[in-house]
């Protein structure tokens, strides 16, 4: 196996395209073609003690859950620790992937992960089910490349075939595993050819009817100058009428940002508290609490550093916001808006989805070791 098969498995468990745009995700460090000949190391940050454990491991290739290349370096020497991490890593073969906020917003991902345990589910099971409503705050809006824009004629029926077939062979009407996708159908079309004009059908100087056919067709921006070339080229008009159209992106419900949940059976916040509490292990769970503490059904969630949503778990009727990490001005905002807030540490919020990343990616390398780092660990310690 090589780091592209790397590449490509955990880009189909967390697909890029579900990354913030400020993000960093993806290949970081190493040659896509290089051999994989040692462990898989799994982290969520990649400190100089877990890069130490990696090469006592002879480990190949390291998946920090953060990237631990975030600002642009200007060089890259043994002088700081972010730089000799890099440094280090290059130096002993070893690839460095992240996928940070694109296994947060993925289906199945962090986000879901941490709404299991809130959700009061069996965990002895493995997981998997969220007991409640479940529904991105920030939806993920997919816009497939070959569906940028739509593409829309008026043709005789008996040319339809014809402007069709030209369109798809110039990348129009692909539709995923799908070629020649178009919708069509009849109508009458009116023009009235001036001085000059050759028409077709009818004479020139005459309001003419035909019968046409509306034939549509989606396309992708880069094919699009050739399609409408193609289009012109083989269109039995003089004057083809061509319009097209830019399409927006679909908003996935069960993607992207943070989550709202809505608990089939209601709990209290001391409810939640102790559930996130024995879920995440010895994690440090702190509360605010608004009011008195009464069952609730809409919980928002974000794994990690949380206050960016806190707006938009208000907006969405959510009485508890769970969250890693947020500032003190942070959560009396909440507070202020209505919202009980539970934090329990950002790491704690994300590295308890570690071994489950290790399940899904171990089936897709054969004879490639996973393995989870025994050096990352919360930064904070409770004295």
């Amino acid at each position: 196996m090589k780091v592209q098969d790397l590449v490509k498995a955990v880009e189909s468990i967390a697909p890029p395209e579900y990354a913030e745009s400020w993000d960093r995700v993806g290949l970081l460090v190493g040659d896509r073609e290089r051999i994989m000949d040692g462990p898989v190391i799994l982290t969520i940050d990649l400190t100089e003690r877990v890069l130490a454990e990696a090469i006592g491991r002879t480990a190949s290739a390291v998946i920090a859950y953060h990237p631990p290349i975030w600002d642009p370096l200007k060089r890259i020497t043994a002088d700081t620790p972010r730089q000799r991490i890099i440094l280090r890593a290059v130096q002993a073969g070893i690839a460095i992937y992240s996928p940070h906020t694109a296994l947060d917003a993925v289906p199945g991902g962090v986000t879901d992960w941490l709404c299991e345990g809130l959700s009061g589910v069996d965990m002895s099971a493995g997981g998997g089910r969220i007991a409640g409503d479940c529904r991105a705050l920030t939806t993920h809006q997919d816009l497939s490349p070959t569906q940028q824009v739509k593409i829309v004629t008026f043709v005789p029926e008996k040319d339809a075939d014809q402007v069709r077939s030209a369109l798809a062979s110039a990348g129009a009407g692909i539709i995923g595993n799908y070629q020649l996708c178009s919708f069509s159908a009849m109508g009458t079309g009116t023009f009235l050819g001036g001085p000059g004009s050759s028409p077709r059908s009818g004479e020139a100087g005459r309001l003419e009817r035909l019968a046409e056919l509306r034939l549509e067709m989606v396309c992708s921006k880069s094919a699009l100058p050739l399609a409408l070339e193609t289009v012109r080229r083989l269109h039995p008009y003089e004057e083809p009428a061509i319009d097209v159209y830019e399409l927006l992106a679909q908003p996935r419900r069960n993607s992207g940002a943070g989550r709202r949940l809505v608990l089939d059976r209601p709990a209290t916040l001391a409810d939640l508290a102790a559930r996130l509490k024995g879920f995440l292990g010895p994690a440090r769970v702190r509360v605010a609490a608004v009011g008195e503490d009464h069952p609730i059904t809409h919980v928002g969630v974000c794994p990690g550093s949380g206050a960016a949503l806190s707006p938009a778990a208000a907006r969405e009727g959510c009485k508890v916001y769970v969250t890693g990490e947020m500032s003190h001005h942070d959560v009396v905002g909440a507070m202020h808006a209505g919202m009980s807030v539970i934090v329990a540490g950002h790491t704690n919020t994300e590295r308890g989805y570690l071994p489950r990343l290790a399940a899904k990616m171990t089936p897709m390398l054969p004879g490639v070791t996973i393995e989870i780092s025994a050096e990352d660990r919360d930064p904070l310690v409770t004295v």
